[in-house]
This record gives structure tokens, C-alpha cells and sequence, in this order.
């Protein structure tokens, strides 16, 4: 498959410091979820510099659709929105984009 037809899903977090460990212990935990899913492509969890409190994490679907109707019917999605669904209120966005084929990156 293209990974221009990929659609990358976006969701940013505001986490106090004082839960930033159980955060990010939580991703770690639910990455395993993630990868086992046919329908996700990679992931990423990064973390704000400037403002400490910002996390964003970075999901490459398979499409929009096999996302919100295969990996949210799948047998991984309730283990891993178990173990993210007490981050749910930190979120501050959560949204889908598609790749324009613009990039560039350095090898």
C-alpha cells in the first residue's frame, strides 16, 4: 500500500507532571495493543520541551475507515482504550489527516 494513502490520526494531550509517568507507562503498555492491529502502520509518543505538560501521539492507520470501523471492532481495541481511557479528559484534540506525499527526510 502507498503510505500517501495512509491517514494519520493526531491526538494531543495536556498531562501535569505529576501523571507524565503514568502516561507515558500507559502508551507503552498500549503500544503492544497497537501493533498486534492490522490496521495500524506505526506510532509515535512525543513530548512537549517547551511546554512539559504536551503530549502528542501520532498513529499511521491503514485508512480512516479500517481504523474507526476495524480497529475500534477489534478484539485490541478494549485492552488498549482501557489502558489510555484515564489520559481521555487530558485530551485536546484528536483528529484524522491524510499525507499530502509532501516530506522530506534526512538519511
Amino acid at each position: 500500500m502507498n503510505k500517501n494513502n495512509y491517514s494519520v490520526e493526531i491526538i494531543r494531550y495536556q498531562v501535569p507532571a505529576e501523571q507524565s509517568a503514568a502516561f507515558e507507562k500507559a502508551y507503552a503498555d498500549a503500544g503492544q495493543h497497537l501493533k498486534a492491529s492490522a490496521y495500524c502502520k506505526s506510532y509515535q509518543v512525543i513530548h512537549g520541551n517547551e511546554e512539559p505538560e504536551n503530549y502528542i501521539v501520532i498513529i499511521h492507520w491503514t485508512s480512516k475507515a479500517e481504523h474507526l470501523q476495524g480497529f475500534r471492532q477489534s478484539a485490541e481495541f478494549m485492552p488498549f482504550f482501557a489502558l489510555v481511557k484515564p489520559f481521555f479528559n487530558n485530551i485536546r484534540e484528536m483528529k484524522h489527516y491524510d499525507l499530502t506525499g509532501i516530506e522530506w527526510t534526512r538519511e
